[in-house]
This record gives structure tokens, C-alpha cells and sequence, in this order.
């Protein structure tokens, strides 16, 4: 977004899972510590600042964390959001776009694979109900009171700045944290579980191209790679990059995870912006970004 020389960004962030150090640092960026839960606060804060793109990025990510706090889970995945859309339909205040962060979870085991947007969904743990009523929720607001909307179901992403220490961190970044300071990693299964890994990059290009494209509008996109990977092959991958052996051990499988899971990118591809980086590419990239 800081690209347009005339830009200003706003973020609000608990900094729960995420750090201040990964702001960057502009006299065009105001960052606001803060909980979304907190109505009155983002609602006045929409009002006052009468924003030309929202973007919904905030949510209680770890689909295990849900599982123990479903009503904490529902606090933040959903009605932050509902509070944030009701808001600018109450008010009247225009807006170019709003982008909601949706997740593949919704999807849940269901064995149709490549995963298309318009294929049945079941999401099995709160994370993943919240993500995909908010998302009906978003679309259908757009469509009854003509706001621009548009959501995306964001599959594995991984690259830069992922804090391996926070409960809620992907995967691949656990793994890359044990490969390079010598930690022992757990495989909650046996190692063959497929992701479809998407670099951090694609999906800033992806969301930037959704709130800039006008066809893209009270809708929700696969963000995604189109490719099915193991975990077993990731691990190899990154063993091969960092030149270290992963210590790994394996325990049973969690409640509420997903065994397989890759996207059908075509709706997404058909609009022209979206980057697709190979993994052993993004994979190098990420690991240089450590050393």
C-alpha cells in the first residue's frame, strides 16, 4: 500500500501474536495498539477517519487455540468484523473496498481436491466457522446494501517476519526455527499431511489486486499456489537449504486438523495480478531471511 506516494496506512493490533517491528516505519504509517473487540473504539475510529480501503486481516489464527477458546475465537473472527461492516452500513460512509481475510479451514475434510470456492465447505472447529460466516456475512452485506466487498480464503502462507515463538506461527515456520538453532520438532501425524503453501509476497500482490480490481467485488478467492506439498517434503526441502538434519519426532494427530489440503487458484489466475513464487524459490527466499 505505501507504494502511492499519497498513501497513509492505519493498523490496529493487540500485538498478540504479531510484533511491532514488523511495521514499517514512515511518517505515513499510524500504528494503534489495540483490540478490535473493542466496538465503540473501532467503531469512532471508522467514523472519524472515514477510510478509503479496509483491509480485515485480525483473528485469533491457531485453529488448535480455537478449539480451547471457541467464545474468544468468535470475539475476534467474527464480531470485530460484523461491528466493523455494520458500522460503515449504518453510518452511509463511503469506501473504495473492504478485503476480508478468509481460510481454507472452511473447507474442512471434505475429500474433493483441488478446493473450488464454489464446493461444499465443513468447517470443523470455530476458527473455521467464524471465518466462513463472516465471510457469507461480508458478501451478503455487499450485495443488500451495494458496499464493495470481496474475501479470500488464504491457504498455507509462509515467508519473512512469521514469529516462530507464537503459538499461533505456521508449520513451516516452527520447522525453520528448529532446523536453525537445533530444536526438536513434532509431527502431529505422520508427515504426510499436504499444504499448499503460498509466499507472504503472493498475497500481498493478491490482496492488493482484489481491492484495485473492480470485478472483484461481493466475492471470495482461493489465495493459494495450486500445488499439494507434504510436510515430509518441506522438511527435506529446508534440511537441504539450512544444511541441518530436522530432530523430529511424531505424536498423534490434533483435534481439528486438516490431513489434505491444495486449491484450485483458476478464479483467482483469471483476473490477471496473481504471482505464484515456487516453494524451493520462496523456501530460499524465507531462509535467507533468517540467517
Amino acid at each position: 500500500m505505501l507504494q502511492a506516494p499519497d498513501t497513509t496506512v492505519t493498523v490496529v493490533d493487540d500485538l498478540s501474536m504479531g510484533s511491532v517491528n514488523n511495521i514499517p516505519q514512515s511518517d505515513r504509517v499510524t500504528f494503534i495498539q489495540h483490540t478490535i473487540t473493542d466496538h465503540e473504539f473501532m467503531s469512532q475510529l471508522v467514523i472519524e477517519n472515514k477510510f478509503d480501503y479496509y483491509v480485515l486481516l485480525a483473528a485469533i489464527a491457531s485453529v488448535a487455540d480455537s478449539v480451547e477458546r471457541p467464545y474468544e475465537t468468535h470475539q475476534v473472527n467474527q464480531e470485530a468484523n460484523l461491528n466493523i461492516i455494520e458500522t460503515l452500513r449504518r453510518e452511509k460512509l463511503p469506501f473504495k473496498k473492504l478485503f476480508f481475510s478468509s481460510s481454507a479451514a472452511v473447507y474442512g475434510q471434505l475429500p474433493e481436491m483441488p478446493k473450488r470456492e464454489d464446493q461444499a465447505v465443513q468447517p470443523l472447529t470455530q476458527y473455521a466457522v467464524d471465518k466462513y460466516a463472516t465471510e457469507r456475512a461480508i458478501i451478503n452485506y455487499g450485495r443488500l446494501y451495494d458496499m464493495p466487498m470481496v474475501c479470500a480464503r488464504f491457504f498455507n502462507v509462509y515467508g519473512p517476519k512469521q514469529n516462530p515463538a507464537s503459538p499461533y506461527s505456521g508449520v513451516l515456520s516452527i520447522m525453520l526455527d528448529c532446523l536453525t538453532n537445533d530444536k526438536p520438532f513434532s509431527f502431529f501425524g505422520d508427515g504426510s499431511q499436504t499444504r499448499d503453501f503460498v509466499y507472504v509476497g503472493d498475497v500481498v500482490n493478491a490482496i492488493r489486486g482484489l481491492l484495485q480490481t473492480p470485478a472483484a467485488r461481493n466475492d471470495v478467492f482461493n489465495i493459494a499456489n495450486g500445488k499439494q506439498t507434504s510436510l515430509m517434503t518441506v522438511a527435506k526441502q529446508l534440511e537441504s537449504l539450512t544444511g541441518k538434519k530436522l530432530n523430529a519426532s511424531f505424536k498423534p494427530g490434533r483435534s481439528g486438523d486438516i490431513h489434505d489440503s491444495f486449491a484450485d487458484a483458476s478464479k483467482i489466475n483469471a483476473l490477471g495480478f496473481m504471482t505464484h513464487t515456487p516453494l524451493e524459490d520462496g523456501l530460499a527466499k524465507y531462509v535467507a531471511s533468517v540467517k
